[in-house]
This record gives structure tokens, C-alpha cells and sequence, in this order.
């Protein structure tokens, strides 16, 4: 049996009340110590450093507010769409509870593209953070299913049409396409039977599953510590420490960053409070007006597009032409013969390299290339679960990286941009060129930066002179 705490008998009461539930909470309490007052956070965190805990607080807002919703809502085809409109016009407060919920979803997707460009700018992928990162991509993956299976819900134009053309997406797949997307639908045409498959998801599946992971993601990246705009270690061995053992370069999380948190929590709650209340379609970019109209399924509207946070990747599904396929290959082909004739290995290892590039290269000109793009747009998501190991960087901060990465990393985010809102426009958006669509020319250029930045990282990463890394954090009070 567990020894229990005494305590005085002078105490005030809310220590005695404290005392009462740590001696028959002790796990509650302890991990309190472990994961807030006792975990000790790098002191020179900056602004990039709030994002993390403002996912959690969309994450609670998406659940707490799609409850409510839940309560009101019904899965059914010929009730979906009306039982949206009852939610906003006479449920007390319904409309309110709504917005919350859209906006979240965006605003879900843009602290979790700059925490993960955080990432990204200060190496926190690096080791010993690997595991850290997969699971936060994980969490990416499993958001994208979570949004894209709610989009449906509301039964309006766009929800519907936008389904339709994705889960089509499935059908390229060769051999097992056509059942593929038999069963995410449920039917023939999205209908009834889809629409409650992806309501069971989005309620109860997605959820459980994404709680799980952002619990992996937050244990894991306690036990080794966090990263810093330095990337110096502060718990690592040769770290200076107090008489206690406590990284001097670090302060407990609570109550330091826990009051940092509350001031940036400030600021994110004022903006999205603001877009609630003001303007909560953002020009349609947040809630397509589209949307609005009651799904048709006999009237396609005019350009079907998903939502913004999802259109870079659309970009580049797009960019997949039978033409683009040529460029595709001969990307193959060039990498193959630069690993045989620039790569020290043996002739075997050749061998294999070069005859698993033609038999690629004979796939990719007999399978369509709608296909392709579903693989080209599922492989820009993938491709990020490797940047641990694609980086060969001697240093992991930008801030010690050679200053012409600096521009690598703005062009990157400039080309993720424009394909975001090419994304979003219809095709000829720029008119043509010789008789060629501009933008989708610029699309499939810069699909092949995108994938050019991570795949050639090994190479480019590891040119130039690091600057030298301070041995403690470098931090200025303020």
C-alpha cells in the first residue's frame, strides 16, 4: 500500500484539498511533474515555438464543437443538407457552434503547415527526434483524411461534387481501382451509403486514431527533449547542469511556457474570432458559396475544386499529363544513370538499379496517367515521413546553414503557394502560350521542385560551409 503524504495541519485549503487527491492520485500528479513542471523546455523558444500548442487548442475546439454539432446533425442524404441549415437557423447559438467548426478546420491546416515549416527550418526532425517527426506527420496524414471525410457532411454542391471526383481518383488504381472505389462509396454514385461511411469515420475512427497519435507525438517528444533555433542539445551529455541535475540552458515548461502559450493563444484567438464573427466564408476560400446550394447530383457545377489547404496537392495531381509522363521518365532514367556512374557500388547493385528503372519507365508509359498523378499526389505526403534521412545537413538550424539555403527554403514555400492557388483556380487561369496553358505549364514545374527539394536534399544539403554552432543556446531575455 502507498505511503501517504502528510502534510500540516496549518495548511491552507487548498493545499490540504491538493494533498487529498496526490495521495490517491499519484500518477495524475507525477505525470503533471513529468510532462509541466519538471520537463525542462529550451529558454531561447520563439514565436515559431507556439504553433504546437495551438494545434492542441484547435483540436479541442474541432471535438468540442463538433459534439454539439453531432447532436443536431443527420446522416442521411435527404435530410443532410437541411439538418445543416436547422443547425444554423434555429438551434440557440447553432450558427455560432457552425463557423467554429469551419474555421477551425482551416485554421487547423495553418498552424500545422507552419509548425511543420518550423520543423523544417530548425532541423527538428533530426536525430534523435526521428520518431518525433513521423508521428507528426502521421498526424498530417490523418488530418487530411479527417477533413477531406467531414467536407461531404454538409451535402452541399461542392461537398458532393468534390467527393465524387476524389473517390473517382481510386478507380486509376490498376487492377483493384474499380472496387476500390466501390467500397469507399458504398455504391455506385456517392450517395446515402457514402455519406454514412464517411460520417462514421469522421465521428468515431479518425478521431480515436488521431488522439492516439498526438499522444505518441507529445510522449515522444518529452522523452528526448526538445528542439531549439540553436539545435544544440541542452539535456545532451556534455550539457552544463545545476546541482540538480537540471539543464541550465532550460526552464520548466510550466510556468514559463505555459504563459508564453497563454499569450499566443491570445493573439489566435482574437484572428479567429474575428474571421467567426466578420467573415467566416473567407471569400469562399474557408466555405465555398458552392456550398451553400443543396447537392445536385444531376447539375455539375461549372469548376469543382477542393478546399484551400488541400489544392497544392490537387496542383499536382493535375499536372499529370500523358506529356508530363515523358518528363516523368526521363527523371527516372537520369536519376538511374547517376547512380551508376557517379556512385561508388557495387556492379550488381547497378545492375538492379538500372533494371528496376526500365521496368518503371515501361509501367509508367502502359498505365494512365491519371494514375500517376494519384501516386504523384499521395508522394508528395509521403515523401515528408523521410526527411530525417534525406537531410545531410553537419548542422540542423537554418541559422547555421550556409545563407543561400535560406533562399532554397523561400523558393520552396513560394512554389508551394503558387501551386496552392493554381490549385483553386480553373485551368487557363493565366491564359495560353503557344498554344499551351500557362498555368498548367507553372504547375508542373513546380511539382518537380517540390519533389526536386526533398529528393535531391542529400546532395544540396550537405554543400556549403556550416557556420560554427554555439555550444549552450544563445538567448537574450525579454
Amino acid at each position: 500500500m502507498a505511503t501517504f503524504k502528510e502534510i500540516s495541519p496549518n495548511a491552507s485549503a487548498g493545499e490540504k484539498v491538493t494533498n487529498w487527491f496526490e495521495n490517491r492520485f499519484p500518477t495524475a500528479f507525477d505525470a503533471y511533474k513529468v510532462h509541466m513542471s519538471e520537463y525542462y523546455a529550451p529558454k531561447n523558444f520563439n514565436f515559431w515555438y507556439i504553433f504546437g500548442s495551438l494545434a492542441l487548442l484547435v483540436l479541442v475546439i474541432q471535438i468540442v464543437t463538433g459534439i454539439f454539432l453531432v447532436m443536431h446533425y443527420k446522416p442521411d442524404a435527404a435530410l443532410a443538407f437541411g439538418s445543416v441549415e436547422y443547425i444554423m437557423r434555429d438551434v440557440p447559438w447553432g450558427w455560432l457552434i457552425r463557423y467554429m467548426h469551419s474555421t477551425g478546420a482551416s485554421a487547423f491546416f495553418v498552424v500545422v503547415y507552419l509548425h511543420m515549416f518550423r520543423g523544417l527550418l530548425y532541423g527538428s526532425y533530426r536525430k534523435p527526434r526521428e520518431l518525433v517527426w513521423i508521428f507528426g506527420c502521421a498526424i498530417f496524414l490523418c488530418l487530411m483524411a479527417e477533413a477531406f471525410m467531414g467536407y461531404l457532411l454538409p451535402w452541399g454542391q461542392m461537398s458532393y461534387w468534390g467527393a465524387q471526383v476524389i473517390v473517382n481518383l481510386f478507380a486509376a488504381v490498376p487492377l483493384v481501382g474499380p472496387d476500390l472505389a466501390l467500397l469507399i462509396r458504398g455504391d455506385y454514385v456517392v450517395g446515402d451509403a457514402t455519406l454514412n461511411r464517411f460520417f462514421s469515420f469522421h465521428v468515431i475512427a479518425v478521431p480515436l486514431v488521431l488522439l492516439g497519435l498526438v499522444a505518441a507525438h507529445l510522449l515522444a517528444l518529452h522523452d528526448v527533449g526538445s528542439n531549439n533555433p540553436d539545435g544544440v542539445e541542452i539535456k545532451g551529455p556534455d550539457a552544463p547542469r545545476d546541482a540538480a541535475g537540471h539543464p541550465l540552458d532550460g526552464v520548466p515548461f510550466h510556468p514559463y511556457y505555459t504563459v508564453h502559450d497563454i499569450f499566443g493563444v491570445s493573439l489566435f484567438l482574437m484572428v479567429f474570432t474575428a474571421i467567426i464573427f466578420f467573415a467566416p466564408e473567407v471569400g469562399g476560400y474557408f466555405l465555398e458559396y458552392n456550398n451553400f446550394i443543396p447537392a445536385d447530383p444531376l447539375k455539375t457545377p461549372a469548376h469543382i475544386a477542393p478546399v484551400w489547404y488541400f489544392t497544392p496537392f490537387y496542383s499536382m495531381l493535375r499536372a499529370i499529363t500523358s506529356e508530363m509522363m515523358y518528363a516523368l521518365i526521363a527523371s527516372v532514367l537520369g536519376a538511374a544513370a547517376f547512380g551508376i556512374f557517379k556512385v561508388k557500388m557495387p556492379t550488381i547493385f547497378k545492375g538492379l538499379i538500372g533494371g528496376a528503372a526500365v521496368v518503371v519507365a515501361v509501367l509508367m508509359l502502359s498505365i494512365d496517367a491519371k494514375f500517376w498523378g494519384v501516386v504523384v499526389m499521395g508522394g508528395a505526403v509521403i515523401i515528408l515521413f523521410f526527411l530525417p534521412w534525406l537531410d545531410n545537413s553537419p548542422v540542423k538550424s537554418i541559422r547555421y546553414r550556409p545563407d543561400w539555403h535560406k533562399y532554397l527554403y523561400g523558393a520552396f514555400v513560394f512554389m508551394f503557394a503558387i501551386l496552392g492557388y493554381l490549385g483553386i483556380q480553373a485551368p487557363g487561369v493565366w491564359g495560353s502560350l503557344a498554344g499551351q496553358d500557362v498555368a498548367q505549364r507553372v504547375s508542373q514545374l513546380f511539382t518537380f521542385g517540390y519533389f526536386g527539394f526533398f529528393l535531391l536534399m542529400p546532395w544540396w544539403s550537405a554543400l556549403g560551409e556550416a557556420k560554427p554552432v554555439p555550444s549552450r543556446v544563445t538567448y537574450v531575455a525579454h
